[in-house]
């Protein structure tokens, strides 16, 4: 029987549990028609610290190089070290990893060469179809000569590169937590935050894909309370959480408070704006706040607005020529990284913008966190599109707003938004909601969470 990949193969990559809906040897099947679709004569392997990551990523490096591919393994990585290895040696690449997903679970983030997105319309259909057939009538014959495997340590680069994109040399001594989640940020940091003026405070840096702590996902406000204390506990400027594979972060300021992500976005946009002689472009997609377009415009930027998900913003990023992209859960694009998302980068030029002043995080960031949001508010629901059909019918004919559906349903007016998509990966709908002021904002999301639940 062919292998039934629909529930693994996702809009952006593969996961699932290992080994109940995929193992080793699908692994290796996705290896040689990732090799196949790719026409790659050599590619690059990563994994991150999950107990099956090893074996995986193994068995599709022998696939590939059943087809007569070379593989560069670089053996334990973060996402975003993947991505710049695949930019650095101009390779494809496969990250094995399920980010934030509890520890059964597996995956791959596959890319061409330079970081450039394999998504369900850049190649990911055509490796899921090969697959399946492939496991119903039998691998296709190896070619005659296969590739090679070479093992590769790419961390020291990928820091070096990083730290030539902000200039730190000159920042205030600062005092940072950063909780790695038990994930691949407590492999990252030390060598890329080593000889900085910081005193780094770290938190479950020992890697295990058990997860023993708390989930490796700082998006869910439960898995950031011990960062938020121990930045108190120790005076600490601020707190950063990366997630499993530590392509994403998330900021506190020294409060013990977190950063909206869209606070940091437009942070971010601001200095690359400058850096770029005020000028160029910068996605955000449409659940980030209003405060982001504003910010950008302020400093001489052209917003472009998109919908969620890393694919579609590195297609937008090589379309429009943008030096930087942001999306509301912390995933941060920049043009100098191969239009890949690196969460360490935007750490770094947080770091910068504290350092190169006095004043506290809190401080700083306030003047690019105008508005008040909801948060991300999911909802399990029998129907999606019946849920949103039915939003969308309440408001249809209201005065003073808009609708429009670039990517779940968008209503905006003058003094609110929210948007309402479905998941690509679980029977939910997610609401965010922004407004100009607490009494509003209680208004509306009351009103569609009573039209979704009934």
């Amino acid at each position: 029987m062919a292998a039934d990949l629909s529930q693994i193969v996702k809009a952006y990559d593969v996961r699932g549990v290992v080994p109940d809906q995929w193992d080793e040897t699908l692994a290796e099947l996705f290896g040689a028609a990732f090799v196949q679709v790719t026409e790659a004569r050599a590619i690059v392997v990563g994994h991150d610290m999950r107990p099956s990551s090893p074996g995986l990523a193994r068995a599709f490096a022998q696939g590939a190089a059943a087809r007569g591919a070379d593989v560069t393994e670089i053996g334990l990585c973060s996402t975003d070290q993947l991505y710049y290895a695949s930019g650095d040696l101009n390779l494809p690449g496969a990250m094995f990893t399920a980010s934030h997903n509890p520890a059964q679970y597996n995956g791959i983030k596959m890319c061409r060469a330079g970081a450039a997105p394999v998504g369900q319309d850049t190649g990911l259909t055509e490796i899921r179809t090969l697959v399946e057939d492939w496991s119903e009538h039998g691998a296709p014959a190896p070619a005659a000569t296969s590739g090679t495997l070479t093992a590769l340590d790419t961390l020291p680069g990928y820091a070096e590169h990083l730290r030539s994109l902000v200039d730190l040399t000159h920042i205030r001594p600062l005092k940072v937590v950063v909780d790695a989640g038990n994930g691949m940020g407590g492999h990252t940091v030390p060598t890329v935050f080593e000889g900085l003026p910081l005193d780094l405070v770290p938190m479950y840096f020992e890697l295990d894909g058990s997860f023993p702590n708390h989930e490796a996902n700082p998006l869910d406000p439960k898995n950031i309370v011990d960062l938020q204390a121990r930045v108190l506990a120790e005076g600490a400027d601020l707190g950063l959480a990366f997630d499993g594979d530590a392509d994403r972060c998330f900021v506190v300021d020294e409060r013990g408070q977190g950063v909206s992500p869209s606070a940091i976005t437009a942070l971010v946009a601001a200095r690359e704006l400058a850096r770029n002689g005020g000028s160029g472009t910068v996605i955000h997609n449409l659940i980030t706040s209003w405060s982001v377009p504003e910010v950008v415009r302020e400093h001489g930027g052209q917003p472009v607005r998109t919908r969620v998900g890393h694919s579609f913003i590195k297609e937008e990023m090589a379309k429009t020529g943008a030096i930087f992209g942001g999306e509301h859960s912390a995933h941060y694009y920049f043009k100098d990284f191969w239009n890949a998302d690196t969460g360490m980068l935007a750490a770094l030029h947080v770091l910068a913008a504290l350092g190169e002043q006095d004043g506290p995080l809190s401080e700083l960031v306030s003047s690019y966190d105008r508005y008040l949001g909801s948060g991300e508010i999911n909802s399990t629901v029998a129907d999606q599109a019946a849920s949103l059909s039915a939003v969308k019918g309440a408001f249809a004919d209201r005065a003073g707003t808009e609708l429009d559906e670039l990517d779940g349903l968008t209503v905006s007016s003058a003094d609110w938004w929210f948007n309402l998509r479905a998941s690509n990966t679980e029977p939910l709908l997610r609401l965010n909601v922004e407004a100009r002021d607490a009494q509003t904002l209680t208004q509306v999301r009351d009103e569609v969470l009573a039209l979704i639940r009934g």
